[in-house]
């Protein structure tokens, strides 16, 4: 009779199966004897990014225990949750609700006056201008990276374009609409208003160094291919004065300071409690970032 082997189980060295527990085991994470379950945190751990599975799993549990110390917290205080809805309808749980309404209680934040603000706004005004606008124009000769063919024949068709936009500027609206491969094209190449960012670091470079009327020298890579670029016009950026921004500023400031005092207060909570399993401090709160 043929031998029935079963390979459903792993085995040891010497032949003999290794005993596989179904169920991965229980971290045993408790506050006050409230146990933080297995379940609850790989539901929680879907809401914490993190480069390694392992860090995402403790960011999620931390912020259960966290939690539960609120928790625990609201019903120390006979806090009755009144949960609030959005214009849409949508309603808090009675949970999110005895959080918020202990925070409101227990956590005391200073209105940010408007001396604070000034010296805020007068430490940090690189923060509060407007940014710089350029109008610009392109022609696109494409060809991926992956092309050097392409890539190619766009540098060179981009040098010979450039060679006659240099004899006769009135043309480079022509050479966009007849060469350019961007749906700028029919635009004579009008890119509209830029600001940093909004296009790929090589074609800034290049556009951020230009004067108004000016067009690159060379053709300018990308990894979309070779573009020829002009500045037509480039608009300053200019400092916000103090009375349009002071609102914002003082809404940062009385932000910042809810989370150092949001963490102070966890702090405190989690030293008054018996926790197991994990360590934790304040700022570990996701209320807090």
């Amino acid at each position: 009779m043929a031998t029935l082997i079963d390979n459903s189980m792993p085995k040891m060295a010497n032949g003999d199966a290794v005993k596989v527990d179904p169920k991965p085991k229980s971290p045993e994470i408790f506050v006050n004897d409230v146990e933080i379950t297995l379940e609850a945190i790989q539901q929680e751990v879907q809401n914490h990014e993190a480069s390694e599975p392992k860090d995402a799993y403790l960011s999620a549990a931390r912020a259960l225990v966290v939690r539960e110390l609120l928790l625990q917290q609201a019903n120390k205080l006979k806090i009755d949750a009144d949960p609030m809805s959005d214009d849409q309808g949508r309603r808090e749980t009675d949970e999110d609700a005895l959080v918020r309404q202990l925070l409101e209680q227990e956590v005391d934040v200073p209105r940010a006056g408007e001396e604070e603000c000034q010296r805020y706004f007068d430490q940090h005004q690189e923060k509060f201008s407007s940014e710089t606008i350029y109008e610009a124009r392109h022609i696109l000769l494409a060809g991926a990276l992956e092309d050097p063919v392409a890539r190619r024949k766009g540098m060179v068709k981009a040098k010979q374009i450039i060679e006659a936009v240099e004899k006769d500027p009135k043309r480079f609206g022509e050479f966009a609409r007849e060469f350019s491969q961007c749906p700028s094209a029919k635009e004579g190449g009008n890119l509209g208003q830029l600001t940093k960012g909004q296009t790929v670091p090589e074609f800034e470079t290049v556009l951020f160094e230009l004067e108004e009327g000016q067009m690159s020298s060379a053709p300018v890579p990308t990894p979309f291919g070779y573009h020829v670029i002009q500045l037509d016009r480039k608009i300053e950026g200019r400092q916000l004065p103090f009375d349009h921004v002071k609102t914002k500023i003082a809404a940062f400031l009385e932000a910042s300071s809810w989370s150092r005092a949001v963490a102070q207060y966890i702090g405190i909570l989690a030293g008054e409690a018996k926790i197991k399993g994990i360590s934790i401090d304040g700022a570990d709160s996701p209320l807090v970032q």
